[in-house]
């Protein structure tokens, strides 16, 4: 656990290092906002095109392989990828990056089946939240650093990522033991396992537990709010610098990293795994109302401090959903369940993008926080669906 919690927390400082730069890169080639925008969620739509069908075939050969070395070569392909992004000529080379990034970015499928190994009932939800723990503290660390270096010139927090990932890998390589042993291991790889929309269409439909998995997908659709338009929003509403949304990030990385290591840990054993999936919905769906209707920057902070709540919502979830899964299928599961994550990160660009620029554009109805409405909407949805569902859930 503690080479995955660092493992998972790197990977997040080098991706929340290169957001709050994002848009400047972006402007290097086009410096229309209506311009900037669009390719922004094409940028982040991308990676998330290319993770989707990556994270079903890393699953499934971690299943027969083992974890330890597909998770080596996807953090040193993704260390390698950051370099080729730092130094791009041209939009062209630099979506490429984006391909390989999707590709080698998987390793959080990875991540999540090694957790999986090794835990046990008791200490599963915490393991899971230790996920988003990590990531938390690394979105503490990463934007702001992001932001801070991002002023000497746009290539260096992609070096800097790009040497966080070397460095894991070179950890990793010394350090991590193999959690599958070769007796649970799929005695053969199943090409048809490794189709991300039958395996998605699978769970979703066909699954025992496709309410909550359908619940997974809104509250992760729901959340791609904050990537794909935080940078933009904060820009447009209060003219932030690069710098000022570094800073808000780790804010709000602070505020997640606590609400999954600590509330989770705190509340989840007393009230149970799906009254925390109700109740942070509820809160959840608050938080983005607040989001979209702020009138000062610091009421960004005020709406931020309820992630403390909203965090129990994910681990508790996928602690759900992952009971009763055998050890050899752990990889294919989590995944598919990455591959949802993918496929709302390819959606959710797209649609909260489209929103900012159609209600930022001259000649519409000014309302910069109409994406952050929908974000409430879709959670509302999950609320309803997981409430009508909670007797039968209940047994879970």
């Amino acid at each position: 656990m503690t080479f995955i919690f660092i493992t998972i927390l790197l990977d997040a400082i080098g991706i929340g290092i290169v957001v709050p730069i994002l848009p400047e890169v972006i402007r290097r080639f086009g410096t229309d906002e209506a311009f900037v925008s669009t390719f922004y969620g094409y940028f982040i739509s991308l990676y998330s095109f290319m993770l989707f069908f990556a994270s079903p075939l890393l699953g499934s050969l971690s299943d027969r392989f083992g974890r330890r070395p597909v998770l080596l070569v996807a953090l040193c392909g993704s260390g390698l990828d950051y370099l080729l992004m730092a130094f791009a000529p041209s939009m062209f080379i630099l979506f490429m990056g984006r391909v390989i990034s999707g590709l080698t970015g998987a390793s959080m499928t990875v991540a999540s089946s090694y957790i999986a190994d090794v835990s046990t009932d008791e200490n599963r939800t915490a393991n899971f939240g230790m996920i988003g723990a990590a990531f938390g503290v690394g979105f503490v660390i990463g934007p702001a650093l992001g932001g801070l270096v991002g002023s000497y010139g746009h290539q260096w927090p992609f070096i800097i990522a790009a040497t966080l990932s070397l460095t894991n890998f070179i950890f990793g390589f010394f350090v991590l033991p193999e959690s599958l042993p070769p007796e649970k291991r799929k005695k053969s790889l199943d090409l048809t396992q490794m189709n991300p929309i039958k395996s998605v269409f699978k769970v979703l439909f066909n699954s025992p537990a496709a309410v909550l998995i359908w619940a997974f997908f809104l509250v992760n659709l729901a959340g791609q709010s904050h990537p794909s338009i935080w940078a933009l929003y904060t820009h447009y509403k209060f003219q932030w610098s690069p710098l000022e949304i570094g800073l808000s990030l780790t804010v709000v990385g602070i505020a997640f990293g606590l609400g999954q290591g600590f509330t989770t840990r705190i509340v989840t054993p007393k009230i149970g795994e799906l009254k925390s999936v109700i109740y942070g919905s509820v809160v959840l769906v608050i938080n983005f109302l607040l989001y979209a209707l702020v009138t000062k920057s610091w009421m960004l902070y005020a709406a931020t401090s309820l992630l403390l709540f909203t965090s129990i919502v994910m681990p508790s979830l996928q602690s759900m959903i992952t009971k009763g899964t055998p050890s050899k299928e752990q990889g294919e599961l989590q995944g598919t369940l990455v591959a949802i994550t993918s496929l709302t990160s390819i959606i959710g660009p797209l649609l909260y993008t489209g929103l900012f620029s159609h209600f930022t554009k001259a000649g519409h109805m000014q309302f910069s926080g109409a994406p952050y409405a929908m974000a409430a909407f879709i959670t509302l949805i999950c609320l309803i669906l997981v409430f009508s569902k909670k007797d039968n859930l209940s047994k879970l």
